[in-house]
């Protein structure tokens, strides 16, 4: 393979990359906990909180302690459908090279 085709493979590549990065940042992940009397955050794919739902029950002061373990749950499951969302999609298109920051 000579070197100017792989270097019109990497730009390829990179193109890739670059408009699935796009797609990821703007994609919705929601993580919930507690069920329809719960809590649900969204965020999207670049970690930016979109929404941030609470069940009116959660907001009494008792259930202070409550409501922020909730909020760490929904928080973190949401934050981890994105990465792993990223890590499959991205994966698929380096298939096993490591990237630094991706």
């Amino acid at each position: 393979m000579d070197m100017k085709r792989l270097m019109e493979q990497a730009q390829q590549m990179q193109k890739k990359l670059k408009k699935i990065e796009e797609e990821l940042d703007e994609t919705i992940y929601e993580g919930t906990t507690g069920g329809s009397e719960g809590v649900t955050v969204k965020i999207k794919g670049n970690n930016e909180t979109v929404e941030i739902s609470i069940h009116d029950d959660l907001l009494a002061k008792e259930n202070k302690e409550e409501l922020q373990d909730m909020l760490l749950i929904a928080f973190n499951s949401a934050v981890d459908q994105a990465k792993a969302d990223r890590e499959q999609k991205m994966g698929a298109i380096t298939q096993g090279i490591s990237i630094p920051g991706m």
